[in-house]
């Protein structure tokens, strides 16, 4: 994978923010980790040589809490192993659905103190993610 794609370009962000924010929204997350975290030299963690995976994991510890007030959960969580449609040199680390029950409560944690110094350690973990906002619908039988 050639492409950063780490946090959300301007016009994205604000696209997200000019739909709807009072339903419910579940985001498909894919995530490739770095093989060591870059975090900025003034930062705590700047020395520890931590892997992309151990950066991650400290994003989600420091991150959870906030995830867990705004109301966020975890729907679905994997480990991808094979792209079998799609780029073949597109490979994740870790995958996962993460829903929340309005998009307002997404914002609303992306925009925390306690979030925006938590999203240090996945900006230092991550080498290239895809972040895709859904709408929820009823599953049924079929693909449809």
């Amino acid at each position: 994978m050639s492409d950063r794609h780490i946090d959300p370009e301007r016009s994205q962000f604000n696209a997200f923010k000019d739909m709807d924010r009072d339903q419910p929204v579940e985001m498909i997350n894919l995530v490739a980790f770095r093989a060591r975290a870059d975090y900025p030299a003034d930062h705590p963690c700047a020395g520890l040589n931590l892997t992309g995976a151990e950066a991650y994991a400290r994003y989600g510890a420091e991150s959870g809490p906030v995830f867990e007030r705004v109301g966020g959960t975890v729907l679905w969580t994997g480990t991808p192993q094979l792209v079998l449609i799609g780029p073949t040199d597109e490979a994740w680390d870790t995958a996962f659905v993460a829903r929340y029950p309005r998009a307002a409560a997404f914002l609303e944690m992306v925009t925390d103190p306690v979030y925006r110094q938590a999203v240090i350690h996945r900006q230092a973990a991550v080498r290239t993610s895809r972040l895709i906002r859904t709408a929820p619908r009823k599953a049924g039988k079929g693909f449809a």
